[in-house]
């Protein structure tokens, strides 16, 4: 005989649900793994005023195996965890998203989240201050392509060593010495006489140097510079107009030299690379090597027939140095041609022209 039983009330309903074993929980692909612990990670630091006891900021991306999270885990583990970039691997996200120039949260276009962890990385590193009256020094591999005259294709120039000493202040002359040239002062002009007045005596007055800017740059103006990235790139766009060029590949070219020949300090590097994600037409090239054979994966802008690539160190993130490659043929070579290279060893600040330090990690 069927037995017709009452359905159950809320009470039985809680007791049996307790009874029965917690629902699967998938775990996370490992590109949207990593993304989650980003936002997560970036979430954090907004929260706490820079400054405040207790503040950690982002912790340095590091390349590890990833280990597939479910969503809980992964956001308990997000703050002080581990970023891993596999940039090896397929990145799905990237074709599941559209690319939107500039936006560097999860889901952006692939350079704009490279210069995002690339981001985290600088303002993680730390770096002694620069008293106003010492120079800057820049040690670097360099090498240039040089071309006849007459015409034909552009040789690339055996690679060189480059050293740099540049006024902290911008108060007096640097330096520039390079492998097989003769050494160059840097803004030591030559005098100017003056007259004071109707039969006075000329006297020489050494001018003032030019007024520090984003393409004539002094330590303290660097250090100076916005660490808003919106900003920062309003700013350098405004300070390179009417140089020539399209205004997104002057910026980003003057980005570049900054990030080059000068030594920013963490949060100000930060800010110079998340404007550089918010320039249109940037790419990631997977693989990039320097001029001293250092291979990384870089970041990229294409402009009249070149390519400009910012090559940085896989598991570091630190910047590698730069390289230039044709994207078209033509007089100075077929596309593919390498037409100028760099590589940054050290990175120092020393007490005077001249003199160089023992290797301080740049």
């Amino acid at each position: 005989m069927k037995m017709n039983r009452p359905p159950f009330d809320d009470g039985e309903l809680r007791e049996l649900g307790g009874l029965l074993p917690p629902p699967p929980v998938p775990g996370l692909a490992p590109d949207r793994e990593l993304m989650l612990r980003e936002a997560v990670l970036r979430k954090a630091a907004a929260t706490v005023p820079p400054g405040a006891p207790g503040r950690r900021e982002a912790r340095a991306p590091r390349r590890r195996l990833f280990t597939v999270l479910v969503p809980a885990l992964a956001c308990s583990l997000a703050v002080g965890g581990v970023l891993v970039l596999d940039l090896d691997a397929p990145d799905r996200s990237a074709r599941e998203a559209a690319p939107v120039a500039g936006d560097s949260t999860p889901g952006a276009h692939p350079a704009a989240r490279l210069l995002d962890r690339v981001a985290l990385a600088a303002a993680e590193r730390s770096r002694p201050a620069v008293r106003a009256d010492q120079f800057v020094y820049v040690e670097s591999r360099v090498a240039h392509t040089a071309q006849n005259a007459g015409g034909g294709a552009a040789v690339l120039e055996p690679v060189r060593t480059r050293r740099i000493w540049l006024s902290a202040d911008g108060s007096r002359p640097g330096l520039l010495r390079e492998e097989g040239r003769p050494d160059t002062v840097l803004g030591d002009g030559p005098p100017v006489h003056v007259v004071d007045g109707p039969g006075a005596t000329p006297r020489p007055v050494h001018p003032r140097p030019e007024r520090p800017s984003v393409t004539a740059p002094t330590h303290r103006y660097v250090a100076s510079l916005p660490t808003d990235p919106g900003a920062l790139l309003r700013l350098i766009r405004e300070e390179t107009r009417g140089q020539g060029q399209h205004p997104d590949q002057r910026a980003f070219t003057a980005i570049g030299e900054l990030l080059t020949e000068t030594w920013a300090p963490p949060e100000v590097s930060a800010a110079l690379y998340r404007a550089a994600a918010r320039i249109p037409g940037v790419t990631v090239i997977p693989s990039a090597t320097d001029a001293s054979g250092r291979t990384g994966v870089a970041v990229a802008r294409t402009a009249y027939g070149q390519q400009t690539q910012w090559i940085f160190d896989r598991t570091t993130y630190a910047f590698l140095g730069e390289r230039t490659v044709l994207t078209e043929s033509g007089a100075a070579g077929p596309a593919g041609t390498v037409v100028g290279t760099s590589a940054v060893l050290t990175t120092a600040a020393v007490d005077r022209a001249g003199r160089t330090p023992g290797r301080t990690a740049g």
